[in-house]
C-alpha cells in the first residue's frame, strides 16, 4: 500500500526521471501516461495492480483508442517506468497485449528544384535552421540545440551532441551557410553580452556539466546557436533563462514556405533530412557513409532511402514508356 509520509506519485516519477537526466519532455509523457493508467483502472493505486490491468490499459489504447504503435510502446515503456524504477517492483511479464500497427510509410522527399523553392522562401532564423537540416541532416531538434562550440568553421563540421540515442556524431558544415551564419553568431553575441548587463545570460546546462563547470552557462560557447527571441522561466529550476528557438516556430515557417513555393506534398522540417539522405544517394555516396551522417543505430533504417529514389517504382522503367 501507499506511504502517506511519500510525496505524490507523480511528484516521484519526475523525481526519478530528474535523477536520471530525462528529457523534460519523457518527464512530462511518462508522468501523463501514469496518470491516464491510474484513471483508467478507477484511481487504484498501481501497488494493488498488476500485469492484468497493464494488459488491459495498453490493449485498450490499441482496440479503442486506435492509437499508433509509437505511442503504445511509449505508454508501455511509461508504466513499466513507473513499476520498476519508482515503485521499484516487479509487476510480472506483460504478454497477451493487442498491439497497435506500425504502417509501414515512405517518407516524403523534394526535389532539389523543390527544396530550393522552399529554402528561398525561408527568412532570418528558420532558413539557417532549413539549411542546416538539408545540408547536414540535422533533426529539428538536434539543430536547436546546437552550442556555439560545436561549430568548426575552419574544418566545417558540426558536432551533433546527444542525438537520437545519445550518441556524438560529426557532420558537414555547408560552405552556403558560413557567411550567413558568423553574421547571425554576430548577432546572438551582442544579445549575450546584453543579457549579461541585465544580470541573466545563463543557458541550461545538463545538471552534471553545471555542478562540474560552474562559470560554463555564462560563457560564450555554451550559448545556443538559435536561441529565442525572449526569455523563459525553466519549468525544473525556475531560473529565467534564454532557451533555444522553438520547434513550432520552424515547423510553422516551413510549412508557409511550402504552401507559398505551391507544393502539395506534406512538408515539414523533418522533410529536409530525408530529402538530404535521398539526394546523397543519388549522388552515389556508400549507405554506410550516409548511415554515419544520419546517425542511424541500423543500416536497414537508412535503406528506406533506397526505395524513394527518383527513378520510378523500385528503379523499373514503365512499359508505356516504351511504346
Amino acid at each position: 500500500m501507499p506511504d502517506a509520509d511519500k510525496p505524490k506519485l507523480l511528484d516521484q516519477i519526475r523525481e526519478a526521471c530528474r535523477v536520471r537526466h530525462y528529457s523534460i519532455r519523457t518527464e512530462d509523457a511518462y508522468a501523463d501516461w501514469a496518470k491516464r493508467f491510474i484513471l483508467f483502472h478507477g484511481k487504484r493505486h498501481p501497488l494493488e495492480m498488476g500485469v492484468a490491468e497493464i494488459n488491459r490499459f495498453l490493449t485498450h489504447l490499441a482496440v479503442e483508442g486506435n492509437v499508433s504503435a509509437s505511442t503504445q510502446n511509449q505508454a508501455f515503456s511509461a508504466v513499466l517506468f513507473l513499476y520498476l524504477k519508482v515503485l521499484e517492483v516487479e509487476p510480472g511479464r506483460v504478454t497477451g497485449v493487442i498491439r497497435a500497427k506500425r504502417p509501414v510509410r515512405l517518407p516524403v522527399v523534394l526535389s532539389k528544384p523543390e527544396v530550393q523553392a522552399v529554402l528561398g522562401r525561408l527568412r532570418e532564423t528558420p532558413r539557417l535552421v532549413g539549411y542546416l537540416l538539408y545540408g547536414s541532416g540535422l533533426r529539428v531538434l538536434e539543430a536547436l540545440r546546437l552550442r556555439v562550440h560545436d561549430l568548426d568553421f575552419v574544418t566545417g563540421q558540426i558536432l551533433v551532441r546527444a542525438g537520437k540515442g545519445n550518441k556524438d556524431r560529426r557532420v558537414m558544415l555547408p560552405r552556403v551557410v558560413t557567411d550567413p551564419l558568423l553574421a547571425h553568431l554576430d548577432d546572438v553575441k551582442a544579445r549575450h553580452a546584453a543579457d549579461l548587463a541585465d544580470g541573466c545570460g545563463e543557458v541550461y546546462l545538463p545538471e552534471a556539466l553545471a555542478r562540474k563547470y560552474p562559470k560554463a552557462p555564462r560563457e560564450w560557447g555554451w550559448q545556443y546557436v538559435f536561441p529565442a527571441r525572449a526569455r523563459s522561466t525553466d519549468p525544473r529550476s525556475g531560473a529565467v533563462r534564454r532557451h533555444h528557438l522553438s520547434e513550432q516556430a520552424v515547423q510553422k515557417a516551413v510549412k508557409a514556405a511550402a504552401h507559398g513555393a505551391g507544393l502539395v506534398k506534406a512538408v515539414s522540417p523533418h522533410t529536409f533530412r530525408h530529402s538530404f539522405a535521398t539526394h546523397l544517394l543519388e549522388a552515389g555516396y556508400d549507405i554506410r557513409t550516409i548511415q554515419e551522417l544520419m546517425g542511424h543505430a541500423s543500416v536497414e533504417t537508412t535503406m528506406i532511402y533506397l526505395h524513394v529514389l527518383n527513378k520510378g517504382g523500385k528503379g523499373v522503367e514503365s512499359p508505356a514508356d516504351s511504346l
